[in-house]
């Protein structure tokens, strides 16, 4: 199993779907707290969802577990923290909901079912992104899981 992370902020449609599309991205985990953003039209849950299908094949599930709380989010976006504060928190929010593992259990286990996921959120690159936090967690309990960053 591979596991990829994207943003779509400076991506246009094509971009984004011929980028999951070279990968044979089998599902999208989506794990934005809010998939109704109008950031981007194409990436609006019922949107996205359905261009995932048509274009790539591939399936959608919005995990509100690997999302960051509106309060972390907030006071980030507010520099009210700073980004390490913001990795910490996020971190441990990770841990307290026990996401890493049920990741696993739901995905891993099931491995025949998916070869390449991948989480999505927002930002253009991983650097200071929780999507990459997730999958770093994620590998903590799968050390064999490849990472690659779109």
């Amino acid at each position: 199993m591979k596991l990829y992370t994207i943003g779509f902020t400076k991506k246009n449609a094509q971009q984004f779907f011929d980028i999951l599309k070279k990968h044979n991205i089998d599902l999208l985990l989506d794990i934005r707290l809010n998939n109704k953003t109008q950031l981007a039209g194409f990436t609006k849950c019922d949107d996205l969802a359905y261009f995932l299908k048509e274009i790539c094949n591939c399936n959608y599930e919005h995990k509100l577990e690997f999302a960051p709380t509106k309060d972390i989010l907030d006071d980030y976006k507010d520099k009210k923290i700073s980004w390490n504060e913001y990795e910490y928190k996020y971190k441990k929010l990770i841990q307290d909901r026990n996401s890493k593992n049920k990741f696993c259990e739901k995905f891993y286990e099931n491995y025949s079912q998916y070869h390449n996921i991948v989480l999505l959120c927002s930002e253009p690159t991983p650097d200071k992104c929780h999507r990459r936090l997730a999958a770093e967690k994620i590998a903590e309990v799968i050390p064999s899981l490849l990472i690659g960053h779109l």
